[in-house]
Protein backbone atom coordinates (compact mmCIF):
# COMPACT_ATOMS: atom_id res chain seq x y z
CA UNK A 1 0.00 0.00 0.00
CA UNK A 2 1.06 3.20 -0.66
CA UNK A 3 1.42 5.83 1.90
CA UNK A 4 -0.68 8.65 1.87
CA UNK A 5 0.80 11.72 0.50
CA UNK A 6 1.33 15.34 2.47
CA UNK A 7 0.68 17.36 -0.76
CA UNK A 8 -2.66 15.42 -1.88
CA UNK A 9 -3.88 16.24 2.01
CA UNK A 10 -2.72 19.82 1.11
CA UNK A 11 -4.48 19.47 -1.85
CA UNK A 12 -7.30 18.18 -0.79
CA UNK A 13 -7.95 21.04 2.10
CA UNK A 14 -7.53 23.67 -0.34
CA UNK A 15 -10.15 22.25 -2.79
CA UNK A 16 -12.47 21.67 -0.03
CA UNK A 17 -12.20 24.93 1.29
CA UNK A 18 -12.56 26.69 -2.09
CA UNK A 19 -15.50 24.49 -3.02
CA UNK A 20 -17.36 24.67 0.91
CA UNK A 21 -17.01 28.44 0.49
CA UNK A 22 -18.54 29.08 -2.30
CA UNK A 23 -20.95 26.43 -1.70
CA UNK A 24 -22.02 28.15 1.72
CA UNK A 25 -22.17 31.82 0.61
CA UNK A 26 -24.49 31.02 -1.99
CA UNK A 27 -26.31 29.09 0.12
CA UNK A 28 -26.37 31.88 3.21
CA UNK A 29 -26.96 35.04 0.07
CA UNK A 30 -29.91 33.48 -1.05
CA UNK A 31 -31.57 33.31 2.66
CA UNK A 32 -30.26 30.24 3.89
CA UNK A 33 -29.05 29.98 7.45
CA UNK A 34 -25.65 28.94 8.72
CA UNK A 35 -24.86 25.10 8.78
CA UNK A 36 -25.12 23.85 12.70
CA UNK A 37 -21.55 23.83 14.29
CA UNK A 38 -22.22 22.58 17.79
CA UNK A 39 -18.93 22.01 20.26
CA UNK A 40 -19.66 18.34 20.20
CA UNK A 41 -18.06 18.54 16.51
CA UNK A 42 -14.60 20.10 18.31
CA UNK A 43 -14.56 17.30 21.30
CA UNK A 44 -15.20 14.71 18.67
CA UNK A 45 -12.55 15.55 15.83
CA UNK A 46 -10.03 15.95 18.98
CA UNK A 47 -10.75 12.43 20.63
CA UNK A 48 -10.67 10.84 17.26
CA UNK A 49 -7.17 12.12 16.73
CA UNK A 50 -6.53 10.72 19.86
CA UNK A 51 -8.05 7.30 19.21
CA UNK A 52 -6.08 7.44 15.95
CA UNK A 53 -2.55 7.76 17.83
CA UNK A 54 -3.64 5.36 20.54
CA UNK A 55 -4.59 2.44 18.03
CA UNK A 56 -1.13 2.81 16.22
CA UNK A 57 0.78 2.94 19.46
CA UNK A 58 0.65 -1.27 19.48
CA UNK A 59 1.83 -0.84 16.40
CA UNK A 60 4.84 1.38 16.89
CA UNK A 61 6.26 -0.78 20.08
CA UNK A 62 6.31 -3.45 17.84
CA UNK A 63 8.30 -1.93 14.52
CA UNK A 64 10.83 -0.30 17.22
CA UNK A 65 11.23 -3.95 18.58
CA UNK A 66 9.21 -4.32 21.80
CA UNK A 67 7.78 -7.25 21.02
CA UNK A 68 6.67 -8.88 24.58
CA UNK A 69 3.22 -9.65 22.58
CA UNK A 70 2.34 -10.73 19.50
CA UNK A 71 0.80 -8.50 16.62
CA UNK A 72 -1.70 -9.49 14.33
CA UNK A 73 -1.17 -8.40 10.98
CA UNK A 74 -4.84 -7.72 10.54
CA UNK A 75 -4.61 -5.61 13.02
CA UNK A 76 -1.82 -3.88 11.43
CA UNK A 77 -3.23 -3.71 8.21
CA UNK A 78 -6.11 -2.12 9.43
CA UNK A 79 -4.24 0.70 11.65
CA UNK A 80 -2.22 1.28 8.22
CA UNK A 81 -5.45 1.95 6.47
CA UNK A 82 -6.83 3.85 9.62
CA UNK A 83 -4.02 6.27 9.57
CA UNK A 84 -4.05 6.64 6.03
CA UNK A 85 -8.18 7.50 6.27
CA UNK A 86 -7.15 9.55 8.95
CA UNK A 87 -4.35 11.97 6.99
CA UNK A 88 -7.03 12.53 3.74
CA UNK A 89 -10.24 12.32 5.85
CA UNK A 90 -8.63 14.79 8.46
CA UNK A 91 -7.25 17.44 5.65
CA UNK A 92 -11.28 17.37 3.88
CA UNK A 93 -12.34 18.13 7.47
CA UNK A 94 -10.06 21.12 7.95
CA UNK A 95 -11.07 22.55 4.34
CA UNK A 96 -14.86 22.17 5.37
CA UNK A 97 -14.77 23.92 8.81
CA UNK A 98 -12.15 26.66 7.39
CA UNK A 99 -15.15 27.45 4.49
CA UNK A 100 -17.48 27.71 7.69
CA UNK A 101 -15.24 30.23 9.18
CA UNK A 102 -14.63 31.65 6.08
CA UNK A 103 -17.83 32.59 5.30
CA UNK A 104 -18.42 33.88 9.01
CA UNK A 105 -15.48 35.86 8.59
CA UNK A 106 -16.56 39.68 6.96
CA UNK A 107 -19.33 39.70 9.52
CA UNK A 108 -18.32 39.05 12.88
CA UNK A 109 -21.02 40.44 15.31
CA UNK A 110 -21.99 38.28 18.59
CA UNK A 111 -23.36 34.74 18.08
CA UNK A 112 -21.55 34.25 15.03
CA UNK A 113 -18.11 35.13 17.02
CA UNK A 114 -18.49 31.62 18.59
CA UNK A 115 -19.62 30.23 15.72
CA UNK A 116 -16.16 31.56 14.63
CA UNK A 117 -14.31 30.19 17.25
CA UNK A 118 -15.85 26.88 17.38
CA UNK A 119 -14.88 26.51 13.19
CA UNK A 120 -11.78 27.26 13.92
CA UNK A 121 -10.90 25.24 16.58
CA UNK A 122 -12.96 22.33 14.87
CA UNK A 123 -10.80 23.29 11.72
CA UNK A 124 -7.34 22.73 14.50
CA UNK A 125 -8.97 19.59 15.70
CA UNK A 126 -9.32 18.48 12.04
CA UNK A 127 -5.64 19.41 11.18
CA UNK A 128 -4.86 17.18 14.39
CA UNK A 129 -6.47 14.33 12.80
CA UNK A 130 -4.95 14.49 9.64
CA UNK A 131 -0.99 15.20 11.62
CA UNK A 132 -1.62 12.19 13.56
CA UNK A 133 -2.55 9.76 10.81
CA UNK A 134 0.48 10.85 8.86
CA UNK A 135 1.92 10.21 12.65
CA UNK A 136 0.77 6.86 12.70
CA UNK A 137 1.18 5.58 8.74
CA UNK A 138 5.24 6.74 9.77
CA UNK A 139 5.34 4.56 13.22
CA UNK A 140 3.79 1.15 10.85
CA UNK A 141 6.61 1.80 8.28
CA UNK A 142 8.35 -1.04 8.99
CA UNK A 143 12.84 -1.17 8.64
CA UNK A 144 14.29 -2.84 5.67
CA UNK A 145 15.73 -6.27 6.44
CA UNK A 146 19.30 -6.60 6.33
CA UNK A 147 20.56 -7.06 2.64
CA UNK A 148 23.13 -9.69 4.12
CA UNK A 149 20.38 -12.21 4.88
CA UNK A 150 21.08 -11.57 8.82
CA UNK A 151 18.85 -13.40 11.08
CA UNK A 152 18.42 -16.45 8.74
CA UNK A 153 19.67 -19.71 10.00
CA UNK A 154 21.48 -21.61 7.19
Amino acid sequence: MTPARPWTAVLAAVVVTALGWAGLRLWTRTGGTYVPLPWTAVAGTAALALVVLALGTPVRRWVSGRRDRALDPLVAARTVVLAKAAAYGGAVLVGWYAAQALVILPDVVGARRTRLVLATLAAVASLGVSVAGFVVQRWCRVPPDDEGGAGLSA
